[in-house]
């Protein structure tokens, strides 16, 4: 059995998804991220970095492992799936993870947070990371224009990217004319694993959405920031 530790984010659902494509076992539990609970002590024994998402393997005498990347490649070698076995192609899974842990998710991010939570906004940051995303999702389109997927077979790399991708409006970002990345988010969202690891936990938004529940929510996210900022000294 496994415990995850997460919330309805992208790095979060990554794991979920991953967890129901391996039909591993697994208790979910959902941490408050507006209330800090990431950041108390008992979680940071698990994760000292106080994020999520974070697993223990209970069959590994408690074993925790941190860091989204991380926690994939350790699924993937616990159960031999999910990445090829060759080195070769091994090597292919973990450059387009490693793509999306340093590019695409970093860069959506910062998106989100100049785009949708900063409380004021700086238009040259806004342009600078949605245009930097929008570079990356050429990148991924490139690739699959002579690709199903990123890595020979699907795989965790393919989950990685699509968890933080198929939120591409939340960070203002269209892809309307990346025909060959619009193929590949429809095929994997229509995988019933994927489905069911998107909603653990459910998001309590619609990330195309822009109603109350959006605004509620980006506001929420945007005290967040401040508070984060208070604590580092920026404001």
């Amino acid at each position: 059995m496994i415990d995850l530790y997460t919330a309805a984010t992208p790095n979060g659902h990554k794991i979920s998804i991953a967890l129901e494509e391996l039909a591993l076992p697994y208790t979910a539990h959902t941490l408050n991220l507006s209330k800090g609970e990431p950041k108390e002590p008992w979680f940071l024994t698990i994760n000292p970095n106080g994020r999520i998402p974070a697993i223990v393997d209970r069959a590994e005498n408690d074993f925790a492992v941190f860091e989204s990347g991380a926690i994939l490649m350790y699924l993937a070698e616990k159960t031999g799936c999910l990445m090829a076995q060759d080195r070769r192609g091994r090597s292919q899974v973990i450059q387009w993870l490693m793509f999306q842990m340093g590019g695409i998710g970093p860069m959506m991010g910062q998106a989100n947070v100049f785009f949708r939570y900063f409380p004021e906004k700086i238009q040259p940051a806004i342009d600078r990371y949605q245009g930097e995303c929008k570079r990356l999702f050429r990148v991924l389109d490139s690739h699959l224009r002579e690709h199903e997927f990123l890595a020979g077979d699907y795989s965790i790399a393919d989950i990685a990217n699509w968890a933080w991708v198929r939120t591409h409006r939340w960070s203002g970002v269209d892809v309307d004319d990346l025909p060959h990345l619009q193929r590949w988010l429809g095929q994997i969202r229509a995988r019933p694993a994927v489905q069911t690891g998107i909603n653990t936990p459910p998001s309590v938004i619609d990330r195309d959405a822009d109603d109350d529940k959006a605004r509620q929510f980006a506001e929420e996210a945007r005290q967040m920031v401040e508070m984060g900022q208070s604590r580092q000294g920026g404001v």
